[in-house]
């Protein structure tokens, strides 16, 4: 049986069922523009507290609107479940699913692996799966192609009797399907979206790859065709690996310029002015979000494997991990020159968000900041109009809920420490009531309020 002539007129026809593995950040956006492409999609989450809210058209995240799924679940595209037992209906399954850093800072792949075993159970020739969660240079040919290669027997809806046993082995690009496709979300961007997003498509074989890219060129302007997963894999962390060795060096150059009585912010604006040869990055108290983190470190641990020291790129990591050290050293600077010791200080911090407008807390380096002034004796609160309650993190397990900005509450605290810009802030109010700021984000002096009261980290 010609199984991939089978899929690609599913595709091509809008017949194939989409199975997503993973509704967050990437899954759910990508969920929605199958759906909205005509496309049946089965989202699957181990989360069971997501599945009811999905089928009654609830979203959880805060820049995804409800009314979004709603619609697709009025035109009977979507159905979300935690029952794995289902992907033997998808023709194409697409895992979203997390890859974070363990204690070690070394990839920690065990819900890429833990995913692929459950497809492996209930893989069926015909099916097309790709991965889309960053990863290191390797990962789809080391750790999912050998499982669906073993994969137990399961019966094909594809063949003209279905209820014969099938007991042939699984042939990559013949019986089976693979590809690795990057996300590239930007939570909160409202310039780009799933759909208008290049997408980078690296398959396995050649038939692997021109199943997946005629799969996501029914629902992306662009698709990016390369030759394999691993340049597909290098790509997505060079892309992240540029921003964070970017950001360090202007993090860098922020504490060198301080010393100097230099702003650095003035500086990038001057420097962004040349229309050639410069683009600009900007510094903060750390890094957050899931890719810049996290991403260069997956490539620093694989090249371990062929005896090459990542030496540029640990750097640009020891240099973004120290940010919230150092925003906490100027707290305590700015502290002492207004006659006030840390221990025992009143801290308000602003945002605790990875970035503004949007609710997201992975890696957010607000966390990290609560941490290290409650180490040093100060009483901290937050207030983020996005996060109304700090949620369980797998590093962070703080319960405080965020407070509310009123001119007496303001006027209680301290310092005020702004680590998150939300557009939703009224700079000049709060600038007017706090006692002392400090500015991460330049945010007071973009709006004309950079004077008296506001100090800068």
């Amino acid at each position: 049986m010609n199984y991939k002539k089978g899929l690609l007129e599913k595709i091509e026809n809008g017949k194939a069922i989409i199975g997503i593995i993973g509704m967050g950040y990437v899954g759910l956006p990508l969920t929605l523009a199958f759906a909205n492409n005509g496309f049946e999609v089965i989202g699957f989450d181990v989360d069971e507290n997501k599945i009811p809210l999905l089928n009654e058209g609830k979203s959880y995240i805060k820049h995804i609107d409800s009314k979004l799924i709603k619609d697709i679940l009025k035109k009977q595209k979507f159905k979300a479940t935690s029952d794995f037992s289902r992907l033997k209906e998808c023709d194409a399954v697409i895992i979203c699913v997390p890859t974070p850093l363990d204690e070690h800072r070394e990839p920690d792949m065990k819900y890429v692996r833990a995913t692929a075993e459950t497809i492996q159970q209930h893989l069926r020739k015909g099916q097309l799966i790709t991965l889309e969660s960053t990863t290191y240079p390797g990962t789809t040919e080391e750790i999912l192609l050998p499982l669906f290669e073993t994969a137990p027997q399961v019966q094909n809806s594809l063949t003209p009797n279905p209820q014969s046993p099938v007991t042939d082995s699984y042939t990559v690009g013949k019986d089976f399907f693979l590809a690795f496709s990057p996300e590239r979300e930007d939570p909160g961007n409202k310039d780009f979206t799933t759909s208008t997003i290049p997408k980078i498509v690296g398959g396995v074989t050649d038939s692997c790859r021109e199943l997946a890219v005629a799969l996501y060129g029914k629902v992306v302007k662009t698709t990016v065709p390369v030759s394999s997963p691993r340049v597909a894999e290098a790509a997505k962390l060079l892309e992240n690996i540029y921003r964070s060795v970017n950001i360090a060096l202007v993090n860098e150059l922020k504490v060198v310029f301080e010393k100097m009585n230099i702003d650095i912010w003035e500086v990038i604006d001057a420097a962004k002015t040349k229309p050639f040869g410069f683009q600009a990055f900007y510094p903060g108290p750390g890094l957050g979000g899931h890719c810049i983190p996290i991403d260069p470190f997956y490539l620093t641990w694989k090249a371990r494997e062929y005896e090459i020291n990542t030496k540029f790129i640990e750097l640009a990591g020891e240099v973004n991990t120290f940010q919230p050290y150092y925003v906490v050293e100027r707290a305590i600077e700015v502290l002492n020159e207004n006659y006030k010791a840390i221990k025992g200080s009143k801290i308000l911090i602003l945002g605790v968000a990875y970035k503004k407008n949007v609710d997201d807390m992975r890696e957010s380096p607000s966390l990290k900041l609560i941490e290290l002034l409650r180490e040093r004796g100060a009483e901290i609160d937050y207030n983020d109009p996005y996060v109304p309650k700090l949620p369980p993190t797998r590093r962070y397990k703080f319960d405080m809920h965020s407070v509310e900005l009123r001119k007496d509450t303001i006027k209680l605290y301290d310092l005020v420490l702004l680590a998150t810009d939300h557009d939703d802030y009224d700079y000049t109010f709060i600038r007017k009531h706090a006692r002392l700021i400090l500015d991460t984000r330049n945010a007071f002096k973009i709006k004309g309020l950079h004077e008296g009261n506001v100090f800068k980290a």
